[in-house]
């Protein structure tokens, strides 16, 4: 993982939007691919929050912190043994949100934050892999080249932040 905390980055086309046969009305699930990295995506997406369609370009940035360096410290100082942050340190990060502080988010249209639930290695002469990532119910998978991938880790939480 780099010291600021972003685990993947690239820049997408969106190729198909599916709006049918979802349990959900407002979620549609988009394929899109990266000329950059040769990477293929796989996201359900709110339409009505971040409407996007066919042909539409996106940044996509998968990072574990929004606020760089500074939050591992922080979070690590929660616990002697790496527990969840107390009432205290909850209090203090809606504080810097109200107050301004939002970190890589201030920079994105769409963030999520979900959990890394499946890292799959397909192998092959590519040695490609996909990743698995749940955003709340809203599904993930990220496939390509397992070097562009090396940082992501399952059981890891991650936020999703994206951009037109």
């Amino acid at each position: 993982m780099s010291a600021d905390g972003k685990l993947f980055d690239d820049l997408f086309t969106v190729t198909t939007l599916d709006k049918g046969g979802k349990k959900f009305d407002r979620v549609s699930r988009i394929e899109a691919t990266s000329s950059g990295l040769a990477m293929s995506m796989t996201l359900d997406i709110n339409m009505d929050l971040f409407p996007l369609g066919p042909g539409d370009r996106i940044t996509v940035l998968l990072a574990s912190t929004l606020h760089g360096a500074e939050e591992p410290k922080k979070a690590a100082a929660a616990g002697a043994d790496g527990d969840a942050l107390g009432e205290d340190d909850v209090e203090d990060r809606r504080e810097a949100w109200r107050g301004g502080d939002e970190g890589l988010a201030a920079d994105y249209d769409y963030v999520t934050y979900g959990k890394i639930y499946k890292f799959e290695d397909i192998g092959g002469a590519e040695k490609d892999a996909t990743v698995y990532i749940s955003f709340g119910g809203l599904l993930m998978a990220l496939r390509g080249n397992y070097r562009h991938l090396s940082n992501i880790v399952v059981g890891d939480n991650v936020y999703c932040l994206i951009r037109k």
